[in-house]
């Protein structure tokens, strides 16, 4: 066997182990739909939700309810879509959906999510309302990075950029509005549409 042959041997065990160890069924078109979805709900919560120019949202007033219940509805729209879009692909590839790479991946992305759901809980319950868009970016960058070891792709890169986007907004208090439909909305967009061109080219 010639060098060359050895390294191309080589090489290709490391992709296999790669791929075993790393969950690559991950569909760009969850990602292009999630914006989607985080737009709507920002640009109803806007029209119809938030307050007028001197008022405020108090815990217990409907329009804090709905806020939340839209929140909800976005999350789980979102979590359909990609676990529906998502299956269909691994189908596609003969892969498995549920297997050890899949659980570790949701672990590490549950782990830093439902903290800082957990800390953003406890701020608003605490009438700290300024920080809650930049947390949620914040904490949902750092469940991506997190993530990102067990999976194919540049997810990590999408999770840099909503730590980023979050650490500007609360930086500067009201926009948060602003800077969450550019983080959950555009910054989604634009990286499942990368990740389903690099789908079709492949």
């Amino acid at each position: 066997m010639s060098e060359q042959d050895y390294l191309k041997d080589i090489s290709e065990i490391k992709n296999l182990m790669n791929r075993s160890s790393r969950f690559i069924s991950l569909s760009g078109l969850s990602g292009i739909f999630a914006g989607l979805y985080a737009i709507v709900g920002a640009v109803i919560a806007y029209v119809y939700l938030f307050p007028a120019p001197g008022e405020f949202i108090t815990l217990r007033s409907w329009n804090f309810k709905l806020l939340v219940a839209l929140l909800a509805l976005v999350a789980i729209f979102s979590v359909v879509t990609a676990y529906l879009l998502t299956t269909r692909k691994a189908k596609k590839n003969n892969e498995k959906i549920w297997d050890t790479t899949t659980r570790r991946l949701l672990l590490n992305f549950l782990i830093p999510l439902v903290t800082g759901g957990i800390y953003i809980i406890i701020k608003i319950n605490s009438e700290h309302y300024g920080l809650t868009a930049a947390l949620m970016l914040i904490f949902y960058g750092l469940a991506l990075v997190n993530a990102s070891k067990y999976t194919i792709g540049n997810v990590k890169y999408l999770g840099y950029a909503q730590i980023v986007i979050g650490l500007i907004c609360a930086a500067f208090p009201g926009y948060g509005l602003w800077f969450w439909i550019l983080g959950f909305g555009i910054f989604h967009i634009l990286y499942g549409s990368i990740m389903y061109l690099n789908e079709r080219k492949s």
